[in-house]
């Protein structure tokens, strides 16, 4: 028989949806009114009821009021230098868990992600905090610029003539310093007001046209965070240590904002759930995916935190090498550095490779808060040993402030949660007129 009438095996061919974008407005229409009669779309469970969140966001109001009370009070008590740092750990976690929302909201709509559409809006919530951070992150900007150089030392008059600042004047110097400051509190609300504002826009409107809108915004809007982002930790973080350098330190914090974010939303969806919401339209399935970006930020955290260090560890240059020496060494803070190597990297790595701790609500919330509190103590890695250096060593008194380092953390937190909790009871728990949401409402995990 010939090449030509060789039977060939007929091969079915799936039928192919009408492509989002070829939609002709009455198709739409009818495809919002389909959603509209979907089970998980019932109000009562894409919503909350009016006041369910009053009582918990009073109590984090005045939890977060009475510990800046008290982190004030440690200020004269002990010190300005221990209370600021404690309140910088608190707030740079807060910072990083909004900035890691932002980043993935962004990234969901540049990949055009069906499956996240159901999940996005808790996304939105934490990263349209990030107004909230700057402001709080102002205080610590006045208090340093006011104060002449609290923990970050380069400030300070005592530190004129030092050589390696004066070659880095170009960068570190206050009115440069305002300059970077102020674009990063511009870019954050104009990204996260134009993700989150939109999108409920959307929810009134049903305009699809306005997934475009976010998608482009998205586009430019990935590379001014990574850099803002970059550059707030060489300004707050890095600098800490003037005379400290490190090419990755950007990326470490943004890793360590990644997870954060998709651990604090876990939390959040968790907490829905166990309040009758979301039933069918957060599942297993989407639980599932958040497990798989918890675990692959918990690697992604780790690659980098190796590399930095064996890279510093390797090329043994001085003022590399001493921001490692005081934290695994002789500053006494090799314990924690002891907990992190193993509970930010080998713990959460083998727990979360289990297929059924990714799809429990109940595991994967645990693993999420215990993510969140491996943020803190890598914040307090940073932050805390720079306090009692040199001159100041003398001053520290060792666990006789613990309840200063407890207060100072707890207050930007539950600030921050408190409005949280309010964004969360504010709006839809879900973008109502996405035009990707029936895909998320069918979504299915198939590895």
């Amino acid at each position: 028989m010939s090449q030509s009438q060789s039977p060939t095996t007929s091969i079915p061919v799936p039928e192919r949806a009408t492509p989002r974008a070829y939609l002709t407005e009455a198709q739409w229409r009818k495809r919002l009114d389909k959603l509209a009669a979907h089970p998980a779309m019932r109000h009562d469970n894409i919503h909350l009821a009016e006041g369910a969140t009053t009582k918990l966001s009073g109590l984090m109001l005045i939890a977060g009021a009475a510990a800046l009370v008290v982190t004030i009070l440690g200020a004269f008590a002990i010190n300005a230098r221990h209370a600021l740092a404690a309140f910088e750990v608190g707030l740079f976690t807060c910072i990083a868990m909004s900035l890691g929302a932002l980043f993935l909201t962004m990234v969901f709509h540049s990949l055009n992600a069906g499956w996240t559409s159901t999940v996005r809006r808790q996304f939105e919530n934490v990263a349209s905090l990030l107004p909230v951070c700057w402001v709080m992150l102002l205080g610590v900007v006045l208090i340093e610029i006011l104060g002449g150089g609290i923990l970050l030392t380069w400030l300070s008059d005592e530190m004129a003539g030092d050589y390696l600042l004066e070659k880095k004047s170009a960068f570190l110097n206050p009115v440069f310093f305002g300059v970077r400051f102020i674009i990063y509190g511009f870019v954050w609300l104009a990204l996260s007001q134009i993700m989150f504002r939109t999108s409920l826009k959307q929810d009134e409107t049903g305009q699809r046209g306005l997934t475009r809108v976010m998608r482009y915004n998205s586009g430019w809007g990935l590379l001014a965070f990574a850099l803002t982002t970059a550059f707030f930790a060489f300004d707050f973080l890095m600098a800490l240590d003037f005379r400290f350098f490190s090419t990755m330190w950007g990326v470490y914090y943004f890793a360590s904002a990644a997870l954060a974010s998709v651990s604090v939303v876990v939390l959040v969806l968790a907490v829905l759930k166990g309040m009758g919401r979301l039933t069918g339209a957060v599942t297993e399935e989407h639980f599932h995916d958040l497990g798989k970006l918890i675990l692959s930020f918990t690697v992604f955290w780790s690659y980098i935190a190796f590399s930095q260090y064996f890279l510093i560890w390797y090329s043994n240059i001085p003022e590399e090498t001493a921001w490692y020496v005081y934290r695994t060494g002789e500053g006494g803070y090799k314990a924690l550095f002891i907990i992190l190597a193993f509970g930010h990297f080998v713990a959460p790595f083998c727990i979360l490779l289990f297929r059924k701790v990714k799809r429990t609500t109940g595991l994967l919330a645990f693993m999420a808060a215990y993510m969140i509190a491996i943020t803190v103590a890598d914040m307090i890695w940073i932050v805390r040993p720079m306090v009692y250096v040199g001159e100041h060593a003398a001053e520290n008194p060792g666990l006789g402030a613990i309840w200063l380092d407890a207060a100072g953390i707890i207050a930007p937190l539950c600030l921050w949660g408190f409005f949280l909790v309010r964004a969360v009871g504010a709006s839809p728990l879900i973008p109502l007129k996405d035009p990707m949401l029936h895909e998320a409402l069918a979504h299915k995990n198939y590895v």
